[in-house]
């Protein structure tokens, strides 16, 4: 008899149980409602809104990010050019400063060759300071230094110094006429300009 008692309270114990699972699951569906067209339209067009939003943010960090490198690409370019236009000149003109220096030298080098010789034993040195003399102005030719030509030219302020005038009959005026200290050029610069007397 207990045991059918106790069968019993357990069949009514599922009863309750399972009709309380079926009211909570009524309730849970009388909850959650299928959205109607128009919510899920409005939810669909709420959501493509926002999508919409972050791609044109995301399109405006994609377009300054595209500048900032272009701009930093250009500068980049840019300032490699300069250095190698900077390094390019730097090994033109290596020798300028040198050159300078030693042009006083050939031209007491030149005075040297040109003074007055009585003895032999004089013109044996002077040949052998003009040897020097040669050998000095072709290395100086393969490092792109020439001599400025100016005698019976015209005078150009970009290579000549006129220091003195005189009037030459039968001569043009603007001609140079003699010169008083040689000029030299490094490929294309002025390292001295000559210094002339030029005819009136």
């Amino acid at each position: 008899m207990e045991e059918n008692k106790l069968n019993e309270e357990e069949v009514i114990v599922e009863d309750v149980v399972e009709n309380a699972s079926e009211n909570v699951a009524e309730e849970v569906n009388e909850d959650v409602k299928e959205p109607t067209k128009k919510e899920k339209k409005k939810l669909f067009k709420s959501e493509n809104e926002k999508l919409k939003e972050e791609i044109i943010k995301l399109q405006e960090e994609l377009g300054a990010s595209k500048n900032a490198y272009f701009k930093a690409y250009a500068d980049t370019e840019n300032l490699k050019k300069r250095l190698q236009s900077d390094t390019d000149m730097i090994r033109k003109y290596r020798i300028q400063g040198f050159l300078s220096d030693v042009l006083p030298v050939i031209d007491n080098l030149e005075r040297a060759m040109n003074a007055p010789t009585d003895s032999e034993e004089l013109k044996t040195h002077v040949e052998g300071l003009n040897m020097i003399h040669q050998q000095l102005m072709g290395a100086l030719a393969r490092e792109g230094v020439s001599v400025i030509e100016a005698k019976d030219k015209p005078f150009d302020p970009h290579f000549h110094q006129a220091l003195m005038q005189e009037k030459v009959e039968d001569v043009v005026s603007g001609i140079v006429l003699e010169e008083i200290q040689k000029g030299y050029v490094l490929k294309d610069r002025v390292v001295r300009a000559t210094f002339v007397k030029v005819s009136e």
